[in-house]
């Protein structure tokens, strides 16, 4: 079966069931694993962000979206090209990839047959289930149900280490300037590492707040995970967050790695977080993933 991403998290879970090399067509932004953007052909691009700060970007984002326009562009020939079997994408999040309904648009103005599949999970539950869907419709339902068993006993595991103790409040920010707090399946996270999370949306998109409101929440920790960075761009904008939260232990996570993306990393997410709050029970977390920035 030839299959494309249209998605970073798509493709970490076609990976993880082993499908790498039936893995046609990617987006510029599937990063992990790093071969998946240079081995495989790249049928969506968009702006590179980088060097732009949480505002400049913010603002880009808010006016493409006002104006109606796409902040992803599909490379349809290159998609026809590949004739896919299999197509997985999202409507969960315009700012996170191309809506399933331009995919089909693209499709049927290329004739192509190929099967779209849109993964839009808001809850951890929900994100697990998608392994076993993204398996089956792959063909490879089984490699889809291992998975979930073996990501489900690492949670057991952190569940087991912080059992009985107390549950730190902690409040997550998905992104600085302006501030967002935690939605979907973030706040989910925070609870299975062994904390009780606050000023957060669980199993809701996440929305633009502002830092009193968070300060106000009263939380002993916050967690600075903003979509499209890893831990050294987390931490320099964590450190500008710092004033916002006194007496609050403010750290930095991966979040495109760990947090933000709905795929199997969640759950290497899930043991960092618990790493922080209960360092004296919980494994120590891996380097690179997180770091107190306070």
């Amino acid at each position: 079966m030839r299959l494309v991403s249209l998605l970073p998290s798509a493709t970490e879970i076609v990976y993880a069931l082993g499908l790498g090399d039936d893995l046609v067509g990617v987006t510029f932004e599937c990063d992990e694993p790093a071969s998946a953007r240079t081995e495989k052909t790249v049928v969506v691009g968009g702006r590179d962000t980088k060097g732009m700060s949480p505002a400049e970007i913010d603002g880009y984002v808010k006016e493409r979206m006002a104006a109606g326009d796409d902040l992803y562009t599909l490379h349809a020939g290159a998609l026809a090209g590949l004739a896919p079997d299999l197509i997985l994408t999202q409507d969960l999040c315009r700012v996170c990839a191309l809506p399933s309904g331009h995919v089909d648009d693209a499709l049927e103005h290329l004739g192509c047959r190929a099967d779209v599949l849109s993964l839009d999970p808001y809850t951890l539950e929900d994100v697990l289930g998608t392994f076993v869907t993204v398996g089956e419709a792959a063909g490879v339902r089984e490699r889809g149900v291992d998975l979930v068993d073996g990501l489900r006993a690492r949670l057991s595991q952190v569940r087991a280490r912080v059992a009985g103790r107390r549950r730190p409040r902690v409040a997550i920010v998905e992104w600085v300037d302006p501030p967002f707090t935690a939605g979907h399946w973030v706040p989910d996270l925070v609870t299975a590492a062994g904390g009780e999370p606050v000023a957060a949306r669980g199993g809701q998109r996440s929305v633009e707040v502002t830092y009193a409101s968070m300060a106000a929440a009263g939380p002993d920790i916050v967690l600075v995970t903003p979509c499209g960075f890893h831990l050294d761009g987390a931490a320099e904008q964590a450190r500008t967050v710092v004033p916002h939260f006194p007496g609050a232990q403010v750290w930095a996570i991966d979040g495109d790695g760990l947090v933000v993306r709905p795929g199997p990393r969640l759950v290497d997410g899930v043991e960092a977080i618990a790493a922080v709050l209960h360092p004296d029970a919980a494994s120590p977390a891996r380097p690179g993933t997180v770091t107190r920035v306070s």
